[in-house]
């Protein structure tokens, strides 16, 4: 493999790794705050994709208002999701609120093709379609906006967790709900708060990822697939895990394809994500067993 091959490869990786690692952060924050495990974390994508859409094409928007639009409508379902399906189950066990999630991502993907159709949309590109030259590989400018959005997305979400009181509570409800409660912080409106920004953070990715991969009703499906892959590197509760995770499993996806040797072929490119899925199990069972413990 030539250095102009290996290169190629490697921005193709980041690129599509940066879009596993929005989703498997918004796995972690939910997770975190509710241990639950929303699988409809993928469709969060897909709506802030469709709707970036409809909203360009159909509505005229200009291109920061629709996309703002996006994220924040995301983010609203987001929130509906656990006011009219999580909160109100009361007393369910954690399993069948994962069940429930996995309700509400079939009934939001149907929604979507009800409403937009099943053909795959491709919304305008940022700044333009010209690939950019980088020692011999090209660069399209949107998969800079990908890479640098999640970049920006990671540390401004270090940054709000860190310095915020309303993040140091969402961090406090992910140590111990119960001591976070006894010192006043309301767990159920931070559980609000973490379904809220998941839904806003896969609208990002959502967004970013629209004008340059194409976007349907169904693509939330190996989204959060692989989101939750990138997510179990981390352990479902280190966002800078989820990041690497996703990083990781982007890049690996890139260069079997580039090796396309023997069953090394693209066509066995999203099994790359179960397999990678499999290892972390069989390297991490103990440490995300003893996660699960109390105290």
């Amino acid at each position: 493999m030539s250095l102009d091959q290996f290169l190629q490869y490697l921005i193709s990786g980041l690129t599509q790794g940066s879009i596993y690692a929005l989703v498997g952060v918004g796995f972690t924050i939910i997770y975190a705050v509710t241990s639950i495990i929303n699988f409809a974390q993928g469709e969060f994508v897909m709506l802030g994709g469709m709707m970036s859409f409809a909203l360009l094409d159909g509505w005229g928007l200009p291109m920061a208002l629709a996309i703002l639009l996006s994220i924040l409508l995301t983010a609203a379902i987001g929130a509906l999701l656990y006011i009219l399906a999580i909160r109100s189950a009361k007393r369910a066990s954690v399993v069948s609120l994962i069940i429930i999630t996995i309700g509400a991502a079939i009934f939001m993907r149907g929604i979507a093709a009800q409403i937009w159709g099943v053909d795959p949309v491709r919304p305008p590109f940022f700044t333009g379609n010209e690939s950019l030259g980088l020692c011999g590989a090209y660069i399209h400018p949107q998969a800079l906006w990908i890479i640098g959005s999640t970049l920006v997305t990671t540390i401004v979400l270090q940054l709000f967790f860190s310095y915020t009181m309303m993040g140091k509570a969402l961090k406090a409800c992910a140590v111990n709900r119960v001591s976070a409660g006894l010192v006043g912080i309301d767990a159920r409106a931070m559980a609000l708060i973490a379904f809220a920004l998941a839904g806003g953070l896969g609208a990002v990715g959502g967004t970013v990822m629209a004008p340059l991969t194409l976007t349907s009703y169904g693509v939330g499906v190996m989204l959060g697939l692989k989101g939750f892959v990138a997510a179990s590197v981390g352990g479902f509760k280190s966002q800078i895990g989820a990041v690497i995770g996703g990083i990781m499993l982007g890049v690996v996806e890139a260069f079997t394809v580039g090796i396309d040797w023997g069953p090394f072929t693209s066509a066995y490119k999203d099994a790359i994500a179960l397999v990678f899925l499999l290892l972390i199990l069989l390297i991490r069972s103990g440490k995300l067993a003893s996660e699960e413990r109390p105290g």
